[in-house]
């Protein structure tokens, strides 16, 4: 996932473009939305938005990865949910933020005012019917994750994750899920064991098991093969097309 020149980013090479809330927009409604667009970065690290602040803006994540946390009142932080590239953040007709969004990874995001996106979207039936869309699929996800957290052992939990993101990726790039499935981790051990609810020790002896039984190879920390998509469903708990097996 390499962050994209924020110069060179435009609506006809937007590398989300098929994916995100904009996708059934014709040339006329780009027009209108390049009018309210602007692009923001984000280092590693850096907050985006912080819970119950005001939001004046929506968009996409067009490059990176950031985490969705909440803070408890003794001050413990649980990650809830990871936007990746072509994921919408923000809602429209709520003004305030309901979690905080922090950037794991570099991240570009194509951002829109929040008002006159608003109006857009009163005016454009088919944006709305895409968020809509969006957020069903979100919810899935949400689900899914439930099952992930609540009933899989570790090594499953690790299998999913990565089988997400290897999904997620394909997707974006409009590729297949054959064999020898190439990707770079987009997270730390460190933010993987805060997502997965284990520890750091757990997720390097599991990542290490993976690699030793063949169901990925690894190149330093971050740069994986994954020889069998199937074989990585298998280990998820998941079926071929990416569903859990019954």
């Amino acid at each position: 996932m390499n962050t994209p020149n924020i110069n060179s980013v435009n609506c006809n090479s937007c590398p989300i473009r098929h994916r995100a809330v904009c996708a059934r927009c014709n040339a006329d409604e780009l027009v209108e939305l390049d009018a309210i667009k602007y692009y923001r970065t984000y280092e590693a690290g850096q907050t985006v938005i912080w819970a119950g602040d005001i939001m004046g803006f929506v968009g996409s994540v067009v490059s990176g990865v950031a985490t969705l946390t909440q803070t408890m009142e003794d001050g413990r932080t649980q990650m809830v949910g990871l936007l990746l590239p072509s994921d919408f953040v923000g809602r429209p007709g709520r003004d305030g933020a309901a979690y905080n969004v922090v950037a794991t990874t570099n991240v570009v995001m194509c951002c829109f005012r929040k008002k006159p996106f608003e109006d857009l979207m009163e005016r454009t039936p088919h944006i709305a019917q895409r968020l809509l869309v969006m957020t069903l699929d979100e919810l899935d996800a949400a689900r899914e994750w439930m099952l992930v957290l609540g009933r899989k052992t570790a090594r499953e939990k690790i299998a999913s994750l990565l089988s997400i993101i290897v999904r997620r990726d394909a997707s974006l790039q409009s590729t297949g899920l054959g064999e020898n499935v190439v990707f770079d981790l987009p997270l730390t051990r460190e933010a993987m064991a805060d997502y997965l609810g284990l520890t750091l020790e757990t997720v390097s002896r599991q990542m290490s098991a993976l690699k030793r039984d063949g169901v990925i190879k690894l190149e330093g920390k971050r740069h994986i093969t994954v020889p069998s998509m199937g074989r990585l469903l298998e280990e998820a708990g998941d079926d071929s097309d990416g569903g859990f097996i019954g």
